[in-house]
């Protein structure tokens, strides 16, 4: 189970917690392992470890094989650390017909990275998605909560430029959780 006297959560982020598991019937707090897991994730430096999923399990009251089983099924969460900046690229089929390979080689060797690597400083990380929902606005990224799309070598200059910076371009659609 979870190590001995650690935490994943802050104070406060326990209290989220214990919010989201409260919305739910007892005996249903499985149904917030999503959300917890965004919170644990959120709260250590953006991955997920082994012991971090056993603190979930057991603040579910579930399996510890029922976190790892959802945590390595979805790509939202990451089990290995990552960049500051996470550039998720659609590498399927409509995207790849407008460019999308070639963005994403592009960005490979202007971060020195390949899919799936973060780069020495620990600003950026790639990886390489499947659909992403903007098939009309390929080639596209998400970066966070947020869609940048008809990306373009400059774009990816300006995007990246931005981000180093500490800027987060908002010019694009903000997704609704």
């Amino acid at each position: 189970m979870a190590e001995a006297n650690k935490t994943y959560l802050s104070e406060q982020g326990l209290a989220k917690a214990k919010e989201i598991i409260a919305r739910y019937p007892a005996g249903r707090q499985k149904s917030a392992l999503l959300p917890i897991l965004h919170l644990v994730q959120d709260e250590n430096q953006n991955s997920l470890t082994t012991e971090s999923m056993n603190y979930v399990a057991d603040l579910l009251q579930i399996k510890p094989v029922e976190v790892y089983e959802v945590a390595t099924f979805y790509t939202m969460y990451n089990l290995k650390p990552v960049g500051k900046h996470v550039l998720e690229f659609c590498r399927t089929g409509p995207c790849c017909l407008v460019g999308a390979e070639d963005i994403i080689a592009y960005t490979e060797n202007k971060l020195g990275i390949k899919d799936g690597e973060t780069t020495p400083d620990g600003e950026f990380s790639i990886k390489c998605m499947e659909c992403l929902g903007a098939c009309g606005y390929g080639p596209m990224m998400q970066v966070g909560e947020y869609y940048y799309e008809h990306l373009t070598t400059d774009r990816i200059d300006h995007l990246l430029s931005e981000f180093k910076k500490g800027n987060r371009p908002v010019e694009e659609s903000k997704l609704k959780f």
